[in-house]
C-alpha cells in the first residue's frame, strides 16, 4: 500500500518544494491547485480553491488514489491569499475571498478526505510568523494565519484518540514566488528583510519542506505549532 501527501498550492513554492521531498521519500504526491506541480509523477487536480464546490472535482482523483487502498496519508493545507490590504478600510467581500481559500477550503478538505485518513495519518497546517503577531498591510493574511493555528488546535483535540495527528508549521521569510513578487525588484527591500533573520538570509523552500515531512511521521508532534524562522530579528 501506498503513501500519500495531498498538497494544496504544489505548483510553486513551499508547496512544490513539499511536494519534491515527500516524492523522494517514496510517497505517492496529489497536488490541489489552479497550476500543475512539475514535479514527476505527481497527480494534479486543478481547481480554484476560491470557488466553491470545487471538492467535486477532487472526488475522482481521490477514489483512484488515496481512496484505492493506501497506507498513511498526509494532507498539508499550504494554498494561500496574499493581500495587501488594510484592517479599517478593507471591504468585507475582499475579506470573504481570502477566508474562502485560508481557512475554509482546509475545512472542507479536511472534511472530504477524513474517511481516507488511517492510524499514522496527517493534517497539517502552514502557518506564517504572522499567525501570532503582525504587520502593517497585510489585514487579511494575519487574520486568517491567526485563524489556521486556532483550526490546527481543534482539529488536535476532534482527533483524539484516533492516532492521527496534526500541526502547523510557520515559516519566516522564504524565498518563494510569493515573496520575490511581493518585493519587486528593490534589492534595498530583499536585503532588509534577509537582516530580519538571525542568520541574515532567506529560508530555502526546501527548509521548511524537511520542516513538514518530519512533521507527517512525527505524531509525537500532535497538536504542535513550530515556528521554523531562522530565528527572526525583533525590533
Amino acid at each position: 500500500m501506498a503513501d500519500w501527501a495531498l498538497i494544496t498550492g504544489a505548483s510553486r513554492g513551499i508547496g512544490r518544494a513539499t511536494a519534491e521531498r515527500f516524492h523522494r521519500e517514496g510517497w505517492r504526491v496529489m497536488n490541489v491547485s489552479r497550476n500543475p506541480c512539475t514535479v514527476p509523477d505527481v497527480v494534479n487536480v486543478e481547481v480554484d480553491l476560491s470557488v466553491p464546490g470545487w471538492e467535486a472535482e477532487l472526488a475522482p482523483a481521490l477514489r483512484d488514489g488515496p481512496g484505492a487502498g493506501q497506507g498513511r496519508l498526509c494532507v498539508v493545507h499550504n494554498a494561500a491569499a496574499y493581500e495587501h490590504d488594510d484592517a479599517l478600510t478593507m471591504d468585507a467581500d475582499h475579506l470573504r475571498r481570502v477566508l474562502e481559500i485560508n481557512i475554509v477550503a482546509p475545512l472542507v478538505l479536511n472534511r472530504v478526505v477524513r474517511p481516507l485518513l488511517t492510524e499514522g495519518s496527517s493534517l497539517l497546517y502552514v502557518g506564517s510568523t504572522l499567525a501570532e503577531k503582525a504587520v502593517k498591510g497585510v489585514a487579511s493574511y494575519v487574520t486568517t494565519k491567526h485563524a489556521l493555528v486556532g483550526m490546527m488546535r481543534a482539529t488536535c483535540q476532534d482527533l483524539a484518540g484516533t492516532r492521527i495527528h496534526t500541526a502547523c508549521v510557520c515559516p519566516g521569510f522564504t524565498d518563494t514566488e510569493m515573496l520575490r513578487d511581493h518585493l519587486g525588484s528593490d534589492a534595498a527591500a530583499r536585503a532588509m528583510v534577509e537582516g530580519k533573520t538571525t542568520f541574515g538570509r532567506l529560508i530555502a523552500p526546501e527548509e521548511i519542506a524537511d520542516v513538514l515531512f518530519t512533521c507527517a511521521i512525527t505524531p509525537v508532534l500532535n497538536g504542535a505549532l513550530l515556528h521554523a524562522n531562522l530565528g527572526q530579528v525583533e525590533i
